[in-house]
């Protein structure tokens, strides 16, 4: 139904009014036939069904019978003294700027289901360190779980429950229902993640925590950064200082690049991490690494400074692979980010290293491995480190297209593990059409079907299916410069690869997917996040879309939005209109979201 539709229905009848004429209102009872009418031209009539959520959870049990109504005098309770406070703390600013309601949240020695919405940690570990159970009844709304991240993972659940209109910043007069019944849930594979390229061009730091806050909402728990490339290098460097006053100062196109300072850097991994995300920092080598070399060109295979580089070529670049000096550089670097990064992965790239063969590139890579090891992380690499000797624990990021790779399937052998992100079906910068204004094809066109339509578990021939540590979703930058054409490349993309990740293979359906996928464009609408209107996808028609089927998006540049649960929202066009000029379809932009302060 049209969210608005049922304000007909509310609307006072003839009776009714002359009734109303006979009396003189108090301002209270303007006040509540006010908001009702708003509520209803603003949320559904019908609670969000059970089964709507994406990802799709394991188990689903409704209870139509037993629909919960959040109220005014709702209380979030929490067992007290323990880290749970925190994921209640973020259900309250996830709820408080739509309903209105103060939603204080009680720490308890013991709390009980009684009323409101109870978040519990409990000795059971059957669903694992992240799953989580979650029951709605008329009292009372309960989550459980054995670890933080669990209930944050709920909360999640939780908050797709809730009508689209919950994700407004700004207040939404209007009923507030979860569906009654349970969930219980655990997510399919431990590493679930997208990349986002910072390296080609530069993004802010607020920017990034958007995009973490993107990622949380759909229970992905990895954020790998691409830190450094020809482009640019971004990320700063103790007793390497030319590494951002010289190499962070360009990127793709010329522009002025940028880069995090330690500070920045450390800001970006605790947001993450209060969201259960864990920061996977990437050191591109021995390629990739023009913006190094022309920050120090004793790095260069020649000793000669190159110049810098805006284009978008690859394998042209290394340091040099026989030089002492170039592994006392890789080990201040991965020394300093291993440092501030408290989660377990080291990314050393690898890939595309066209000039170093053979034997100098293995013995490159199995070096820089011991380095990794040396600081007490795990080594990540893309799957062209296949060929080196295996380390204990390594793990290869596979982004082909044939899934027939005797080399990977090798090292498997060998005890490496696998992250999956093949580039005909998980590479975000693939275009979705022929028109898409922004991205690439040299993988082929990625629509949201081909996004979601591949099973890990079988993708690379030979490689047995508890070898697929999980899925990652990477976004490169050449073509992307700003915030909401990230979004645009991320939605409804996104969410296909977050369930691939999380739901089991049984509960894959593209038929039921997209009608859940459907659900999710109201709630991005609300919370000002640009999408692309796949015409794959049966969105719901909005108010915008039933006075102007054709919005043009502004022209101007989106001030930098801030990030969840604080951002209020921007005015967002999902259906760009053409350029009379170009004959494509422009990315939609936000406008003006203020400025809010960083919780974290």
């Amino acid at each position: 139904m049209h969210p608005g539709a049922a304000a007909v229905s509310s609307l006072p009848s003839a009776a009714d009014r002359e009734q109303m004429s006979l009396r003189t209102p108090a301002a209270g009872d303007l006040a509540q036939a006010a908001a009702q009418v708003a509520g209803d031209l603003l949320t559904p009539t019908a609670p969000v069904r059970l089964t709507d959520v994406v990802p799709m959870p394991e188990q689903v049990r409704p209870e139509p019978a037993d629909d919960h109504h959040l109220a005014a005098d709702t209380v979030i309770r929490v067992s007290s003294g323990t880290t749970a406070l925190a994921v209640a703390e973020h259900l309250a600013a996830l709820l408080r700027p739509a309903t209105g309601y103060p939603l204080p949240v009680t720490g308890t020695a013991d709390p009980k289901p009684d009323s409101g919405i109870v978040l519990a940690l409990t000795g059971d570990d059957a669903l694992g360190a992240e799953g989580y159970r979650l029951a709605v009844t008329r009292a009372a709304v309960r989550i459980t779980a054995a670890t933080p991240a669990g209930l944050f993972h709920g909360v999640q659940t939780l908050r797709q429950l809730l009508p689209p209109a919950v994700e407004s910043r700004t207040p939404v007069a209007g009923r507030w229902v979860l569906p009654g019944g349970s969930i219980v849930d655990r997510p399919r594979y431990p590493y679930r993640g997208a990349m986002l390229d910072v390296a080609r061009h530069f993004f802010p730091v607020a920017d990034v925590l958007r995009v973490i806050d993107h990622l949380a909402r759909y229970k992905l728990n990895h954020l790998h950064l691409h830190l450094t490339d020809d482009q640019g290098w971004r990320i700063a460097v103790p007793g390497w200082p030319r590494l951002t006053t010289v190499g962070a100062a360009t990127e793709v196109g010329g522009g002025s690049g940028g880069y995090y300072s330690t500070a920045d850097y450390q800001r970006i991994v605790a947001y993450a991490a209060a969201r259960h995300i864990t920061v996977v920092p990437e050191i591109d080598l021995p390629g990739h690494t023009n913006s190094a070399l022309v920050a120090y060109g004793e790095l260069a295979p020649d000793g000669v400074t190159p110049p810098p580089y805006t284009g978008t070529e690859v394998g042209f670049s290394y340091v040099d692979p026989a030089s002492e000096r170039t592994y006392e550089f890789i080990a201040d670097v991965l020394g300093e980010v291993a440092a501030n990064t408290p989660g377990p992965y080291l990314h050393i790239g690898g890939d595309e290293a066209f000039k170093v063969k053979g034997a100098t590139y293995t013995g490159f890579v199995e070096r820089v491995q011991r380095l990794v090891a040396a600081t007490g992380k795990t080594v990540v690499g893309w799957h062209q480190i296949a060929p080196a000797a295996h380390t204990e624990g390594r793990v290869l990021q596979w982004w082909g297209t044939n899934g027939d790779d005797p080399a990977t399937a090798e090292a498997v052998r060998h005890g490496a593990r696998l992250i999956l992100s093949p580039g005909n079906h998980a590479y975000l910068d693939m275009k979705y059409a022929p028109d898409t204004p922004l991205g690439h094809d040299w993988a082929g066109l990625i629509d949201v079907r081909r996004a979601y339509d591949w099973e890990p578990g079988s993708h690379i021939a030979d490689v047995p299916a508890e070898a697929v540590l999980g899925v990652e979703a990477p976004l490169w930058t050449e073509s992307v410069t700003s915030l909401p054409e990230i979004e645009f490349m991320l939605f409804p993309r996104l969410p296909a690869i977050a369930e691939l990740g999380w739901s089991p293979r049984s509960a894959h359906s593209w038929a039921g997917f997209r009608e859940r996928l459907a659900g999710q464009g109201p709630r991005w609408a609300a919370a000002g996040i640009t999408y692309h209107s796949s015409p794959e996808i049966p969105w719901p028609p909005t108010p915008a879309e039933a006075t102007d089927p054709v919005p043009t998006p502004p022209a101007t540049t989106p001030a930098t939005p801030t990030t969840d649960p604080v951002t209020r929202p921007a005015n967002v066009a999902t259906t760009p209109a053409t350029d009379p000029v170009s004959g494509t379809a422009p990315i939609p932009t936000q406008t003006t979201p203020e400025t809010a302060t960083d919780p974290v």
